[in-house]
Protein backbone atom coordinates (compact mmCIF):
# COMPACT_ATOMS: atom_id res chain seq x y z
CA UNK A 1 0.00 0.00 0.00
CA UNK A 2 1.43 3.46 -0.89
CA UNK A 3 2.72 5.55 2.01
CA UNK A 4 0.44 8.46 3.05
CA UNK A 5 3.42 10.78 2.71
CA UNK A 6 4.41 9.60 -0.75
CA UNK A 7 4.88 12.39 -3.28
CA UNK A 8 5.67 10.33 -6.32
CA UNK A 9 3.58 9.31 -9.35
CA UNK A 10 4.36 6.85 -12.14
CA UNK A 11 3.13 7.69 -15.64
CA UNK A 12 3.13 5.13 -18.46
CA UNK A 13 2.13 6.62 -21.86
CA UNK A 14 1.13 4.60 -24.91
CA UNK A 15 3.71 4.86 -27.67
CA UNK A 16 1.92 7.28 -29.99
CA UNK A 17 2.40 11.05 -30.19
CA UNK A 18 -1.21 12.00 -29.51
CA UNK A 19 -1.28 9.77 -26.44
CA UNK A 20 2.16 10.66 -25.08
CA UNK A 21 2.14 14.45 -25.28
CA UNK A 22 -0.86 15.07 -22.97
CA UNK A 23 0.70 12.82 -20.33
CA UNK A 24 3.93 14.78 -20.57
CA UNK A 25 1.86 17.90 -19.93
CA UNK A 26 0.29 16.14 -16.93
CA UNK A 27 3.79 15.30 -15.69
CA UNK A 28 4.64 19.01 -15.78
CA UNK A 29 1.42 19.88 -13.96
CA UNK A 30 2.23 17.38 -11.22
CA UNK A 31 5.77 18.72 -10.90
CA UNK A 32 4.30 22.19 -10.29
CA UNK A 33 2.53 20.61 -7.30
CA UNK A 34 5.88 19.34 -5.94
CA UNK A 35 5.11 15.80 -7.04
CA UNK A 36 7.98 13.74 -8.42
CA UNK A 37 7.13 11.90 -11.63
CA UNK A 38 8.66 8.78 -13.14
CA UNK A 39 7.77 8.27 -16.80
CA UNK A 40 8.12 4.68 -17.95
CA UNK A 41 8.88 4.30 -21.65
CA UNK A 42 11.11 2.51 -24.14
CA UNK A 43 14.58 3.63 -25.35
CA UNK A 44 13.49 5.07 -28.69
CA UNK A 45 10.59 6.99 -27.16
CA UNK A 46 12.74 8.20 -24.28
CA UNK A 47 14.84 10.27 -26.68
CA UNK A 48 11.88 12.32 -27.88
CA UNK A 49 10.32 12.56 -24.41
CA UNK A 50 13.54 13.89 -22.90
CA UNK A 51 13.43 16.81 -25.35
CA UNK A 52 9.97 17.77 -24.09
CA UNK A 53 10.82 17.93 -20.38
CA UNK A 54 14.41 19.22 -20.21
CA UNK A 55 13.86 21.83 -17.50
CA UNK A 56 11.67 19.85 -15.10
CA UNK A 57 13.96 18.45 -12.43
CA UNK A 58 11.19 16.44 -10.74
CA UNK A 59 10.43 14.46 -13.91
CA UNK A 60 12.53 11.35 -14.47
CA UNK A 61 12.54 8.75 -17.23
CA UNK A 62 12.83 5.00 -16.66
CA UNK A 63 13.51 2.94 -19.78
CA UNK A 64 12.30 -0.60 -20.30
CA UNK A 65 13.13 -2.57 -23.48
CA UNK A 66 10.53 -2.86 -26.23
CA UNK A 67 10.07 -6.54 -27.17
CA UNK A 68 11.08 -8.04 -30.48
CA UNK A 69 8.11 -9.95 -31.88
CA UNK A 70 7.27 -11.77 -35.09
CA UNK A 71 5.16 -9.75 -37.47
CA UNK A 72 6.51 -6.39 -36.33
CA UNK A 73 9.47 -4.66 -38.03
CA UNK A 74 12.49 -4.41 -35.77
CA UNK A 75 12.97 -1.01 -34.19
CA UNK A 76 9.30 0.02 -34.26
CA UNK A 77 8.66 1.42 -30.79
CA UNK A 78 6.08 4.07 -31.73
CA UNK A 79 3.01 3.92 -33.95
CA UNK A 80 4.50 6.70 -36.08
CA UNK A 81 7.22 4.22 -37.09
CA UNK A 82 4.81 1.57 -38.38
CA UNK A 83 4.98 1.07 -42.17
CA UNK A 84 1.19 0.70 -42.46
CA UNK A 85 -1.96 0.32 -40.41
CA UNK A 86 -1.90 -3.48 -40.75
CA UNK A 87 0.99 -3.51 -38.25
CA UNK A 88 -1.06 -1.75 -35.55
CA UNK A 89 -2.56 -4.87 -34.00
CA UNK A 90 0.81 -6.70 -33.75
CA UNK A 91 2.17 -3.52 -32.17
CA UNK A 92 -0.64 -3.43 -29.63
CA UNK A 93 -0.08 -7.07 -28.73
CA UNK A 94 3.66 -6.45 -28.41
CA UNK A 95 3.04 -3.82 -25.74
CA UNK A 96 1.53 -6.52 -23.50
CA UNK A 97 5.01 -8.00 -23.19
CA UNK A 98 6.01 -4.85 -21.31
CA UNK A 99 4.07 -6.09 -18.28
CA UNK A 100 6.93 -7.98 -16.62
CA UNK A 101 9.52 -5.16 -16.82
CA UNK A 102 6.80 -2.72 -15.72
CA UNK A 103 6.08 -4.85 -12.65
CA UNK A 104 9.79 -5.05 -11.87
CA UNK A 105 10.00 -1.25 -11.84
CA UNK A 106 7.09 -1.01 -9.39
CA UNK A 107 8.47 -3.79 -7.19
CA UNK A 108 11.83 -2.03 -6.98
CA UNK A 109 10.12 1.22 -5.93
CA UNK A 110 8.09 -0.54 -3.25
CA UNK A 111 11.08 -2.50 -1.89
CA UNK A 112 13.12 0.71 -1.68
CA UNK A 113 10.31 2.29 0.36
CA UNK A 114 9.46 4.79 -2.37
CA UNK A 115 6.10 3.48 -3.61
CA UNK A 116 4.16 5.72 -5.97
CA UNK A 117 0.89 7.37 -5.03
CA UNK A 118 -0.54 5.86 -8.20
CA UNK A 119 0.15 4.73 -11.74
CA UNK A 120 -1.43 6.74 -14.56
CA UNK A 121 -1.37 4.64 -17.71
CA UNK A 122 -2.92 4.84 -21.15
CA UNK A 123 -6.15 3.04 -22.03
CA UNK A 124 -4.26 0.80 -24.48
CA UNK A 125 -1.92 -0.41 -21.71
CA UNK A 126 -4.62 -2.41 -19.97
CA UNK A 127 -2.14 -4.94 -18.57
CA UNK A 128 -1.01 -2.32 -16.04
CA UNK A 129 -4.24 -2.81 -14.04
CA UNK A 130 -3.44 -6.40 -12.99
CA UNK A 131 0.09 -5.39 -12.03
CA UNK A 132 -1.11 -2.43 -9.99
CA UNK A 133 -3.80 -4.45 -8.23
CA UNK A 134 -1.29 -7.17 -7.34
CA UNK A 135 1.07 -4.61 -5.80
CA UNK A 136 -1.58 -2.46 -4.11
CA UNK A 137 -1.06 0.65 -6.25
CA UNK A 138 -4.08 2.56 -7.64
CA UNK A 139 -4.25 2.64 -11.44
CA UNK A 140 -5.81 5.65 -13.16
CA UNK A 141 -6.59 5.30 -16.85
CA UNK A 142 -6.00 8.02 -19.43
CA UNK A 143 -7.92 8.24 -22.71
CA UNK A 144 -7.20 11.72 -24.04
CA UNK A 145 -10.85 12.19 -25.03
CA UNK A 146 -13.59 14.29 -23.46
CA UNK A 147 -16.10 12.79 -21.03
CA UNK A 148 -18.90 13.31 -23.55
CA UNK A 149 -16.96 11.57 -26.34
CA UNK A 150 -16.11 8.62 -24.12
CA UNK A 151 -19.68 8.37 -22.82
CA UNK A 152 -20.97 8.25 -26.41
CA UNK A 153 -18.47 5.57 -27.41
CA UNK A 154 -19.11 3.42 -24.32
CA UNK A 155 -22.87 3.68 -24.73
CA UNK A 156 -22.56 2.88 -28.45
CA UNK A 157 -20.45 -0.15 -27.60
CA UNK A 158 -23.15 -1.41 -25.22
CA UNK A 159 -25.93 -0.70 -27.73
CA UNK A 160 -24.02 -1.79 -30.86
CA UNK A 161 -26.52 -4.43 -31.98
CA UNK A 162 -29.36 -1.90 -32.11
CA UNK A 163 -27.22 0.76 -33.79
CA UNK A 164 -25.97 -1.64 -36.46
CA UNK A 165 -29.54 -2.14 -37.66
CA UNK A 166 -29.75 1.57 -38.59
CA UNK A 167 -28.74 3.21 -41.84
CA UNK A 168 -25.71 5.50 -41.78
CA UNK A 169 -27.73 8.72 -41.57
CA UNK A 170 -30.38 7.52 -39.11
CA UNK A 171 -30.38 9.34 -35.75
CA UNK A 172 -28.94 7.31 -32.87
CA UNK A 173 -30.74 7.27 -29.52
CA UNK A 174 -28.46 6.38 -26.60
CA UNK A 175 -30.52 5.44 -23.51
CA UNK A 176 -29.86 7.74 -20.57
CA UNK A 177 -27.93 10.34 -22.57
CA UNK A 178 -29.03 13.88 -23.33
CA UNK A 179 -26.95 14.99 -26.30
CA UNK A 180 -26.58 18.63 -27.36
CA UNK A 181 -26.82 17.57 -31.03
CA UNK A 182 -28.29 14.89 -33.29
CA UNK A 183 -25.99 11.86 -33.49
CA UNK A 184 -26.03 9.54 -36.51
CA UNK A 185 -24.45 6.16 -37.10
CA UNK A 186 -22.02 7.80 -39.55
CA UNK A 187 -20.63 9.93 -36.68
CA UNK A 188 -19.48 6.88 -34.72
CA UNK A 189 -16.07 5.20 -35.10
CA UNK A 190 -16.41 1.96 -37.06
CA UNK A 191 -14.52 -0.10 -34.45
CA UNK A 192 -17.04 0.94 -31.79
CA UNK A 193 -19.80 -0.93 -33.61
CA UNK A 194 -17.78 -4.13 -34.06
CA UNK A 195 -18.04 -5.11 -30.40
CA UNK A 196 -20.33 -8.05 -31.14
CA UNK A 197 -17.86 -9.47 -33.67
CA UNK A 198 -15.87 -11.81 -31.46
CA UNK A 199 -13.90 -13.07 -34.47
CA UNK A 200 -12.39 -9.64 -35.06
CA UNK A 201 -8.91 -9.52 -33.42
CA UNK A 202 -9.00 -5.75 -32.90
CA UNK A 203 -12.41 -5.96 -31.19
CA UNK A 204 -11.03 -8.71 -28.96
CA UNK A 205 -8.09 -6.52 -27.95
CA UNK A 206 -10.35 -3.50 -27.31
CA UNK A 207 -12.52 -5.76 -25.17
CA UNK A 208 -9.50 -6.71 -23.05
CA UNK A 209 -8.29 -3.18 -22.44
CA UNK A 210 -11.91 -2.03 -22.05
CA UNK A 211 -12.37 -4.41 -19.13
CA UNK A 212 -9.22 -3.03 -17.49
CA UNK A 213 -10.49 0.47 -18.17
CA UNK A 214 -13.81 0.10 -16.33
CA UNK A 215 -12.12 -1.64 -13.39
CA UNK A 216 -9.53 1.10 -12.87
CA UNK A 217 -9.36 3.18 -9.67
CA UNK A 218 -10.08 6.41 -11.55
CA UNK A 219 -10.06 8.18 -14.91
CA UNK A 220 -7.99 11.21 -15.99
CA UNK A 221 -9.85 13.51 -18.40
CA UNK A 222 -7.98 16.09 -20.46
CA UNK A 223 -10.79 18.61 -20.23
CA UNK A 224 -12.35 20.96 -17.68
CA UNK A 225 -15.38 20.71 -15.44
CA UNK A 226 -17.22 23.68 -16.95
CA UNK A 227 -17.35 21.80 -20.25
CA UNK A 228 -18.01 18.31 -18.92
CA UNK A 229 -20.07 18.50 -15.70
CA UNK A 230 -23.39 17.57 -17.34
CA UNK A 231 -21.92 14.38 -18.81
CA UNK A 232 -19.63 13.10 -16.04
CA UNK A 233 -22.26 11.23 -13.95
CA UNK A 234 -23.43 9.21 -16.98
CA UNK A 235 -19.84 8.56 -18.03
CA UNK A 236 -18.88 7.38 -14.52
CA UNK A 237 -21.83 4.97 -14.54
CA UNK A 238 -19.89 2.66 -16.87
CA UNK A 239 -17.14 2.17 -14.25
CA UNK A 240 -16.94 -0.26 -11.35
CA UNK A 241 -16.31 0.30 -7.63
CA UNK A 242 -17.26 3.96 -7.64
CA UNK A 243 -14.38 5.06 -9.87
CA UNK A 244 -14.27 8.84 -10.24
CA UNK A 245 -13.46 10.91 -13.33
CA UNK A 246 -10.99 13.73 -12.70
CA UNK A 247 -11.10 16.68 -15.10
CA UNK A 248 -7.56 18.11 -15.09
CA UNK A 249 -7.27 19.83 -18.46
CA UNK A 250 -6.53 21.33 -20.80
CA UNK A 251 -3.21 19.85 -19.74
CA UNK A 252 -1.05 21.71 -22.28
CA UNK A 253 -2.03 25.03 -20.67
CA UNK A 254 -0.16 24.27 -17.42
CA UNK A 255 3.05 25.21 -19.23
CA UNK A 256 1.66 28.72 -19.68
CA UNK A 257 1.07 29.48 -15.99
CA UNK A 258 2.98 32.27 -14.22
CA UNK A 259 5.49 32.80 -16.99
CA UNK A 260 6.65 29.17 -16.92
CA UNK A 261 6.42 28.90 -20.69
CA UNK A 262 8.58 32.00 -21.07
CA UNK A 263 11.23 30.68 -18.70
CA UNK A 264 11.33 27.31 -20.47
CA UNK A 265 11.56 28.81 -23.94
CA UNK A 266 13.75 31.82 -23.20
CA UNK A 267 16.77 30.28 -24.92
CA UNK A 268 14.86 29.08 -27.97
CA UNK A 269 14.83 31.05 -31.20
CA UNK A 270 11.45 31.80 -32.80
CA UNK A 271 10.56 29.46 -35.65
CA UNK A 272 10.03 30.59 -39.22
CA UNK A 273 6.30 29.92 -38.87
CA UNK A 274 6.12 32.09 -35.74
CA UNK A 275 7.88 34.95 -37.52
CA UNK A 276 5.54 34.56 -40.50
CA UNK A 277 2.48 34.67 -38.24
CA UNK A 278 3.76 37.84 -36.58
CA UNK A 279 3.97 39.45 -39.99
CA UNK A 280 0.29 38.88 -40.84
CA UNK A 281 -1.93 41.97 -40.94
CA UNK A 282 -4.41 40.96 -38.22
CA UNK A 283 -4.35 38.40 -35.38
CA UNK A 284 -7.16 36.30 -36.92
CA UNK A 285 -6.02 36.35 -40.52
CA UNK A 286 -4.39 32.90 -40.94
CA UNK A 287 -5.63 29.30 -41.07
CA UNK A 288 -3.82 26.41 -39.36
CA UNK A 289 -4.07 23.07 -41.18
CA UNK A 290 -2.96 19.69 -39.82
CA UNK A 291 -4.14 16.10 -40.17
CA UNK A 292 -1.83 14.71 -37.49
CA UNK A 293 0.75 11.99 -38.03
CA UNK A 294 -1.43 8.95 -38.64
CA UNK A 295 -4.73 9.92 -40.26
CA UNK A 296 -5.22 8.37 -43.68
CA UNK A 297 -6.07 11.07 -46.21
CA UNK A 298 -6.06 10.20 -49.91
CA UNK A 299 -3.92 12.09 -52.42
CA UNK A 300 -7.05 13.32 -54.18
CA UNK A 301 -8.43 14.74 -50.94
CA UNK A 302 -5.11 16.44 -50.17
CA UNK A 303 -5.24 18.01 -53.64
CA UNK A 304 -8.73 19.36 -52.92
CA UNK A 305 -7.54 20.81 -49.60
CA UNK A 306 -4.51 22.46 -51.22
CA UNK A 307 -6.46 23.99 -54.11
CA UNK A 308 -9.31 25.02 -51.83
CA UNK A 309 -6.95 26.83 -49.46
CA UNK A 310 -5.23 28.54 -52.36
CA UNK A 311 -8.54 29.62 -53.95
CA UNK A 312 -9.75 31.08 -50.63
CA UNK A 313 -7.00 33.70 -50.72
CA UNK A 314 -6.54 33.34 -46.95
CA UNK A 315 -2.97 32.90 -45.61
CA UNK A 316 -2.46 29.45 -44.11
CA UNK A 317 0.09 27.33 -42.27
CA UNK A 318 -0.03 23.66 -43.27
CA UNK A 319 1.81 21.35 -40.89
CA UNK A 320 2.77 18.35 -42.99
CA UNK A 321 2.60 15.01 -41.21
CA UNK A 322 5.82 13.08 -40.92
CA UNK A 323 4.23 9.70 -41.56
CA UNK A 324 1.38 8.58 -43.80
CA UNK A 325 -0.20 5.20 -43.21
CA UNK A 326 -1.25 3.04 -46.11
CA UNK A 327 -4.35 0.91 -45.62
CA UNK A 328 -4.92 -2.72 -46.63
CA UNK A 329 -7.53 -2.99 -49.37
CA UNK A 330 -10.20 -4.61 -47.19
CA UNK A 331 -9.85 -2.00 -44.47
CA UNK A 332 -9.88 0.83 -47.01
CA UNK A 333 -13.20 -0.50 -48.32
CA UNK A 334 -14.66 -0.54 -44.78
CA UNK A 335 -13.85 3.09 -43.97
CA UNK A 336 -14.21 4.76 -47.36
CA UNK A 337 -17.59 6.31 -46.47
CA UNK A 338 -16.46 7.69 -43.06
CA UNK A 339 -14.98 11.03 -42.48
CA UNK A 340 -11.83 11.14 -40.23
CA UNK A 341 -12.58 12.28 -36.63
CA UNK A 342 -16.25 12.74 -37.45
CA UNK A 343 -17.38 12.45 -33.83
CA UNK A 344 -14.95 15.14 -32.69
CA UNK A 345 -16.08 17.33 -35.56
CA UNK A 346 -19.70 16.86 -34.47
CA UNK A 347 -18.81 17.82 -30.89
CA UNK A 348 -16.92 20.95 -31.91
CA UNK A 349 -19.40 22.21 -34.50
CA UNK A 350 -22.81 21.14 -33.20
CA UNK A 351 -22.05 20.52 -29.54
CA UNK A 352 -19.87 23.51 -28.69
CA UNK A 353 -20.57 25.88 -31.57
CA UNK A 354 -16.86 26.45 -31.96
CA UNK A 355 -16.39 25.49 -35.60
CA UNK A 356 -17.89 25.11 -39.06
CA UNK A 357 -18.50 21.99 -41.13
CA UNK A 358 -18.54 21.52 -44.90
CA UNK A 359 -20.38 18.90 -46.94
CA UNK A 360 -18.73 15.98 -48.69
CA UNK A 361 -19.48 14.97 -52.26
CA UNK A 362 -18.76 11.92 -54.40
CA UNK A 363 -16.20 12.36 -57.16
CA UNK A 364 -16.02 10.54 -60.49
CA UNK A 365 -14.06 7.70 -58.92
CA UNK A 366 -16.79 7.11 -56.29
CA UNK A 367 -14.58 8.51 -53.53
CA UNK A 368 -16.27 10.64 -50.86
CA UNK A 369 -14.45 13.98 -50.74
CA UNK A 370 -14.70 17.50 -49.43
CA UNK A 371 -14.42 19.56 -52.61
CA UNK A 372 -12.02 22.46 -53.11
CA UNK A 373 -15.01 24.75 -53.60
CA UNK A 374 -16.50 23.72 -50.25
CA UNK A 375 -13.13 24.18 -48.54
CA UNK A 376 -12.60 27.60 -50.12
CA UNK A 377 -16.08 28.78 -49.15
CA UNK A 378 -15.74 27.34 -45.65
CA UNK A 379 -12.41 29.09 -45.06
CA UNK A 380 -13.80 32.41 -46.31
CA UNK A 381 -16.82 32.05 -44.02
CA UNK A 382 -14.65 31.15 -41.03
CA UNK A 383 -12.44 34.19 -41.51
CA UNK A 384 -14.92 36.80 -42.70
CA UNK A 385 -18.50 35.53 -42.45
CA UNK A 386 -21.09 35.86 -39.69
CA UNK A 387 -21.15 32.13 -38.93
CA UNK A 388 -17.38 32.12 -38.78
CA UNK A 389 -17.35 35.14 -36.51
CA UNK A 390 -19.82 33.47 -34.15
CA UNK A 391 -17.75 30.27 -34.10
CA UNK A 392 -14.54 32.18 -33.37
CA UNK A 393 -16.21 34.15 -30.59
CA UNK A 394 -17.52 30.94 -29.04
CA UNK A 395 -14.09 29.29 -29.33
CA UNK A 396 -12.43 32.34 -27.76
CA UNK A 397 -14.94 32.30 -24.88
CA UNK A 398 -14.26 28.61 -24.26
CA UNK A 399 -10.54 29.37 -24.41
CA UNK A 400 -10.86 31.95 -21.65
CA UNK A 401 -12.69 29.46 -19.43
CA UNK A 402 -10.09 26.79 -20.21
CA UNK A 403 -7.21 29.08 -19.26
CA UNK A 404 -8.89 30.00 -15.98
CA UNK A 405 -9.44 26.32 -15.21
CA UNK A 406 -5.71 25.54 -14.91
CA UNK A 407 -4.81 28.66 -12.94
CA UNK A 408 -4.81 28.89 -9.15
CA UNK A 409 -8.35 28.41 -7.79
CA UNK A 410 -9.49 27.23 -11.23
CA UNK A 411 -11.55 24.04 -11.53
CA UNK A 412 -8.84 21.82 -13.04
CA UNK A 413 -6.12 23.22 -10.75
CA UNK A 414 -8.29 22.51 -7.70
CA UNK A 415 -9.27 19.07 -8.98
CA UNK A 416 -5.59 18.13 -9.37
CA UNK A 417 -4.94 19.17 -5.78
CA UNK A 418 -7.96 17.15 -4.61
CA UNK A 419 -6.76 14.12 -6.55
CA UNK A 420 -3.35 14.29 -4.90
CA UNK A 421 -4.92 14.65 -1.45
CA UNK A 422 -7.29 11.77 -2.17
CA UNK A 423 -4.44 9.51 -3.22
CA UNK A 424 -2.38 10.40 -0.17
CA UNK A 425 -5.32 9.45 2.05
CA UNK A 426 -5.94 6.19 0.17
Amino acid sequence: MPSPTASHVVIFPFMAQGHTLPLLDLSKALSLQQIKVTIITTPSNAKSIAKCVPNHLDIHLHEIPFPTVDGLPKGCENTSQLPSLEFLLPFLHATKQLQKPFEEVLETMIKSNTPPLCVISDFFLGFTLASCQALGVPRLVFHGMSALSMAIIKSSWVNASQINSLSMLDPVDLPGMKLPFTLTKADLPAETLNSSNHDDPMSEFIGEVGWADVNSWGIIINSFEELEKDHIPFFESFYMNGAKAWCLGPLFLYDKIDGLERSINQNQNPSMSTQWLDEQSTPDSAIYVSFGTQADVSDSQLDEVAFGLEESGVPFVWVVRSKAWSLPGGMEEKIKDRAEQSLNAKLIVDGLGGGLSVKRVQNQGSEILVSRQAISEGVKELIGGQKGRSARERAEALGRVARRAVQKDGSSHDTLSKLIDHLRAY
